[in-house]
């Protein structure tokens, strides 16, 4: 079954290479390994819901009811941070196309030069200055592209990532050059947020204890308990990523350089994005432009979808009406034809008599002047049962 190909018009979202997922027609963007984040969501919501259930209607009759506004407006910004954290492009790089990757394989070919054989080539490298110092742009053989600096391939979501920082699964999705700020801004709340709920469980405890005794304050509120061992099991670790972080920012490097020493190597390469003041490297990182994302997932591109030809045809045209073919005899010496093909006696003996005595209505062929040579008649082409019968009906008029 033959095939056409129609066209239509896709999101381009819908052709992105990688390991994504998206929804809400391509604006949410997010890994595929979503069940670390879902765990985020759920201690972060089931926390704060048993400190709003349980310790909230105390503190605010008997202390202050600005402590259960202040909870939940924290609440709010830690989850939106996560969200806008998990949700957006973290500075996905678009990979080479056809032409510009076979174009690039010919410039390094070029200048690499042939490579004998049984020797490894070199390294695919550029080399590039910035504020004098010189980066290497290394190339990325899955996105055919030399990456800017700062880049990496994250192999969990298998794109090339601007200003990658690390690959998050409790945000589900990687932190770079798009939305580092608001991870950091999701750290920092989410530990002011532990210690505010962790500060106010023993300050609850410790005020029901007073009138009541320790135990009976325990069996009231049974949700203490687990609130205060979830926040302090919480508080080392979130506090502590938030001052790790922190302490990346006022150096401006990235998580993926302290981790390889790009700049506190052997070699004692300096940070040639640093710029030697704590102030003007967290401004740079918190407070600069919010750049653009270079994917245009919602835009309109054009896909060849293959269709069968029997769904393209039209209903009417599915009883046709069988043609019939006339069979004659073949013009090849030595074909063979049909039994029922082949032309009978009678026929072949009214077609010979027919030629031997034209009728007297045909006309005469005009004659041709003696100075032109006559034209000879080529004999038609015949098989030889053909010629074996109308010898056979020869013989037969000769003898009558």
């Amino acid at each position: 079954m033959s095939a056409v190909m129609m066209t239509r018009k896709v999101r381009k979202w819908e052709k992105l290479p990688g390991k994504n997922t998206f929804c809400c027609d391509g604006r949410v963007m997010m890994a595929r390994q979503k069940g670390v984040f879902y765990l985020t969501l759920f201690l972060i919501v089931g926390t704060c819901s048993l400190f709003f259930a349980f310790e909230c209607p105390y503190l605010a009759i008997h202390l202050s009811p600005a402590i259960p506004v202040f909870a939940i407006l924290l609440f709010f910004f830690v989850m939106a941070m996560l969200l806008r954290t998990s949700f957006s492009d973290p500075g996905v790089l678009p990979r080479a196309l056809p032409e510009e990757a076979t174009f690039i394989e010919m410039e390094i070919e070029a200048t690499n030069g042939n490579v004998p054989a049984g020797q490894r080539p070199p390294p695919r490298i550029r080399n590039v200055q910035i504020n004098g110092q010189i980066v290497k742009l290394k190339y990325c053989y899955t996105c055919k592209i030399f990456r800017p600096p700062r880049a990496s391939h994250c192999s969990i979501c298998d794109n090339c990532v601007d200003r990658f920082d690390h690959h998050c699964p409790w945000v589900g999705n990687c932190v770079g050059k798009r939305n580092y700020r608001y991870f950091y801004l999701f750290t920092l709340s989410l530990s002011l947020l532990t210690i505010y709920i962790f500060t106010f469980n023993i300050v609850h405890v410790v005020m029901r204890s007073v009138n009541s005794g320790f135990m009976k304050t325990l069996q009231d509120t049974p949700g203490t308990v687990l609130e205060v061992l979830v926040c302090f099991f919480t508080l080392w670790s979130v506090v502590g990523l938030t001052g790790f972080h922190t302490y990346l920012i006022s150096l401006n490097q990235t998580t993926n350089e302290d981790i390889k020493g790009s700049w506190s190597g052997k070699n004692r390469v300096q940070n040639p994005y640093s710029h030697k003041n704590i102030i003007n490297n967290c401004c740079e990182v918190l407070c600069g432009p919010a750049y653009p994302s270079v994917l245009d997932r919602r835009g309109l591109m054009q896909d060849d979808l293959p269709v069968p030809t029997s769904a393209a045809e039209p209903a009417t045209n599915s009883n046709p009406v069988p043609q019939t073919t006339k069979t004659t005899a073949p013009l090849i010496p030595n074909e063979h034809t049909p039994d029922d093909a082949k032309p009978s006696m009678a026929d072949s003996a009214i077609a010979h008599a027919e030629k031997r005595s034209p009728s007297p209505r045909e006309e005469k062929t005009p004659t041709l002047p003696k100075s032109l040579p006559t034209p000879t008649k080529v004999p038609p082409l015949a098989s030889p049962e053909t010629d074996a019968e109308a010898s056979i009906i020869i013989a037969k008029e000769k003898a009558l």
